[in-house]
């Protein structure tokens, strides 16, 4: 079955960086677009970044995050990852990787999520 395992979160002072991962399974993780998720406490999710299937060539950022998180994947380990730089507070979240049935020949039918890894920024 699909599994996607973050890992990376932490806690950090603002200015600060963290890289996250997300180790993908059960799936051929170079055939799908992924994506990053994040919610802050009584916000509702928010797509950060996604990355598009096969060489990545192609991403997205939100304007909150766009020059300062750096969104990649590694075919070859099937890992997505997120380098966070310049942190501040309101990057404070879950992070959430998310596996999307999207790109040519990715054999997804729904969306997939990762359990989440905690981002904690302080000033």
């Amino acid at each position: 079955q699909v599994q996607l395992v973050e890992s990376g979160g932490g806690s950090v002072q603002a200015g600060g960086s963290l890289k996250l991962s997300c180790a993908a399974s059960g799936y051929v993780f170079s055939r799908c677009r992924m994506a990053w998720y994040r919610q802050a406490p009584g916000k509702e999710r928010e797509l950060i970044s996604s990355i598009s299937n096969l060489s990545g060539s192609i991403t997205t950022y939100a304007a909150s995050v766009k020059g300062r998180f750096t969104i990649s994947r590694d075919n070859a380990e099937n890992t997505l990852s997120l380098q966070m730089n310049s942190l501040k507070t309101e990057d404070t979240a879950v992070y959430y990787c998310t596996a999307l049935p999207a790109g040519s020949q990715c054999e997804l039918k729904r969306d997939y999520w990762g359990q989440g890894t905690q981002v904690t920024v302080s000033s």
